[in-house]
């Protein structure tokens, strides 16, 4: 079942509405699509792959170069009862079972 985006932007993360540049990559991401989205710092790029990841059925990949960032996102995501998780260097072989 697929749930719609402004519902999981409401109930999971908070947030009443979309800014204009994510409400149109989420749509996008959503009928299929992919891209690169370049935002400053702040600019809410985290929605543009959360947001479609929690309505779509399925497992979300996500690359990122920055460990801390990737482990600041999971934490986060963690915190609002969504199943995340980090595979990096970093983790021990325990943890990397537990992902799989």
């Amino acid at each position: 079942m697929i749930a719609e985006p402004g519902q999981i932007l409401r109930q999971v993360f908070g947030y009443a509405a979309f800014r204009p540049q994510q409400a149109e990559i989420v749509a996008h991401v959503m009928a299929g699509g992919s891209g690169l989205v370049l935002m400053p710092t702040g600019g809410g790029k985290s929605l543009c792959f959360q947001v479609p990841a929690l309505c779509m059925p399925g497992l979300a990949v996500v690359v990122s170069p920055l460990i801390a960032l990737m482990e600041d996102q999971v934490a986060a995501l963690r915190q609002q009862g969504v199943a995340a998780a980090a595979l990096h260097s970093d983790i021990d072989d325990e943890a990397r079972r537990d992902i799989r």
